[in-house]
């Protein structure tokens, strides 16, 4: 007896299937989490700059235009995601890791080089392209709608 398995938010017969979050915790978190993510992206730069001396205001200032620069980008690209097929979404976060990771390597002041720098950005990037169009690719149909 072969029957489907029920999808988020379906019917059964003991009811609805349970949503774990509400609308609402879906709202915050999609500002709540690229904020967070941005401030400590912001302070690791900010740390990465100082090579271990006393904290300056310039530091502090470069820490939070670090800070709203990421989260800008984390938003954009999580605002265009719904508009892109899926391919280009997964390579739009994987080039923004890449670049957040090889920023941060070329600011941690041990001599690195560019090509270095560049390096680890696309060892960064080539996971996380994969990990992410494995996402979109189980969840969205060709058109870049989710699946329900």
């Amino acid at each position: 007896m072969a029957q489907a398995a029920p999808t988020s938010g379906a019917m059964t017969r003991y009811g609805r299937t349970p949503d774990v979050f509400d609308e609402r915790t879906h709202a915050v978190a999609r500002w709540a989490i690229p904020l967070v993510l941005a401030l400590v992206y912001g302070y690791w730069a900010a740390a990465n700059t100082r090579y271990g001396g006393p904290v300056t205001g310039w530091n502090v200032l470069f820490g939070f235009v670090t800070a709203i620069v990421f989260f800008a980008l984390c938003v954009g690209v999580q605002s265009l995601g719904a508009h892109v097929r899926r391919e280009v979404h997964a390579f739009l976060w994987a080039a923004l890791t890449g670049i957040a990771v090889g920023f941060l390597y070329s600011l941690s002041g041990r001599g690195h080089t560019v090509l270095a720098s560049t390096g680890l950005a696309l060892a960064t990037a080539a996971p996380v392209f994969a990990a992410m169009f494995y996402r979109y690719y189980t969840h969205e149909d060709a058109a870049g709608h989710r699946i329900r």
